[in-house]
């Protein structure tokens, strides 16, 4: 039996990284899943590469700070698989790497609006459609970061600390309603965003990467499968006990 038989799933920021290999998971699995981004090429080609292996999923355009068109991709959706059993928040950016103070509100809000109001209206366009479903599964990509400080980076620490605290909050809100929210925290996933981070890096990406795999005590950072691989879970009828909960996924980065 396949993990999320028959299961219908809508992964936001689906093209690369995290996001492509859950939605290459799931569709393996069985499940029928949306891939949403904003980059329309990667979305298509992840389409044809799902539907080569003989799995189902479509793409749609969404741009999850978008309101309206978070409304509307979400209804169409549904018209097309009827209903939505899952849906997996991963769209995410890095933000800029600056103290504090020098930070902007533009360059604040910038990454909030992606990384907070993302989650929150995707959160709020999706619950009506899971209200009418049942066993239904909302699962939030926080970080590492949503848990401890690493003195970089402040509004992305400052965000993925918001969406753990949302997670555990729409956990207790929408329980009576069969709707289980978790959140997820990956350690170092070598994704195209560190990868970007990597090749900015004042020490190159050679050493960024080494400097990444030293911190972790397993020895090497995770690769998106590893993240994938939690996120079936999850979206799985086994964790049918599990909301409010953080599934850390970090190589043993937090166990320090």
């Amino acid at each position: 039996m396949k993990r999320v038989d028959k299961k219908n799933v809508v992964i936001t920021g689906a093209a690369n990284g995290i996001g492509k290999a859950t939605a290459l998971l799931l569709a393996g699995q069985g499940a029928n899943v949306a891939i949403t981004d904003v980059n329309d090429e990667d979305g298509n080609n992840l389409v044809a590469e799902i539907k080569a292996a003989g799995n189902s999923a479509k793409f749609w355009h969404l741009d999850t700070t978008n309101e309206d068109n978070v409304q509307k991709v979400f209804s169409e959706i549904t018209a097309e698989f009827g209903s939505i059993e899952v849906l997996v928040n991963n769209a995410g950016i890095a933000g800029v790497d600056k103290p504090t103070h020098e930070i902007t509100k533009a360059e604040w809000e910038a990454l909030m609006n992606v990384n907070v109001t993302g989650v929150f209206l995707c959160t709020k366009h999706v619950i009506p459609h899971m209200q009418k479903s049942s066993a239904c599964s909302i699962i939030n990509l926080s970080s590492i970061y949503g848990l401890v400080g690493a003195a970089d980076l402040p509004p992305y620490h400052a965000s993925k600390g918001a969406v753990r605290l949302m997670s555990k909050n729409d956990a207790l809100i929408y329980a009576n309603d069969d709707i289980r929210v978790n959140s997820v925290h990956p350690g170092f996933i070598w994704t195209p965003l560190v990868e970007a981070l990597a090749k900015n890096s004042p020490e190159g990406p050679e050493a960024f990467r080494k400097a990444l795999d030293s911190q972790h005590p397993i020895g090497h950072v995770g690769d998106p499968i590893d993240i994938a691989y939690g996120v079936l879970y999850l979206a799985s009828d086994e964790s049918k006990f599990v909301t409010g909960s953080e599934l850390v996924i970090d190589g043993g980065y937090t166990a320090h």
